[in-house]
């Protein structure tokens, strides 16, 4: 059932946030929010029910506006059978975000394939830091291992040794 129509461009001072939200926002998300809209814009627009003309999703995207003082953002209104519907949506919206699992070797991996400038604070990863493990270490310990032939000193029969890896410490 889609119940949006499309994307209007609103003043921010016609936005009303629901006065019983319950997702807190820390200063410290809304100051890495406002900087993620300032580096990409909007991607994501603010949801506003068309009965109660209160904002049922975006609080935290609001604040961030109104800390980077856009005039205008973007905004869907949608129809809600009623109150319950529109807070239910509201409290949902938020609870099953907190569901998801960011999978943190993935995002190493894929960091390998994008440009040295990309900013890790654009990820939105609170505390991220790049794992920048030593890779030749890792493909040494994996890689053939070299096979070399030793004399016995006492009965002169020739025998494989394997080479340990170089380790570094």
């Amino acid at each position: 059932m889609i119940q949006s129509k499309e994307i209007t461009i609103v003043d921010i001072s016609k936005i009303k946030p629901w006065p019983q939200n319950r997702n807190k926002h820390s200063k410290e998300q809304i100051e890495r929010l406002a900087n993620i809209i300032n580096y990409q814009g909007f991607r994501n627009p603010i949801i506003v029910s068309n009965q109660s003309g209160y904002m049922v999703a975006g609080h935290g995207r609001y604040l961030a506006a109104k800390k980077l003082k856009l005039k205008k953002v973007p905004v869907i209104y949608q129809d809600f059978e009623n109150d319950d519907q529109a807070y239910a949506f509201m409290v949902s919206d938020n609870a099953i975000a907190s569901w998801a699992e960011l999978d943190f070797s993935g995002i190493n991996s894929d960091l390998e394939n994008l440009g040295p400038d990309l900013d890790l604070d654009m990820l939105g990863i609170k505390n991220f830091t790049l794992d920048v493990s030593d890779k030749t270490e890792e493909e040494e310990l994996t890689k053939p291992k070299k096979m070399t032939m030793l004399t016995c000193p006492n009965c002169n029969e020739e025998f494989e040794q394997q080479q340990a890896p170089k380790r570094y410490v």
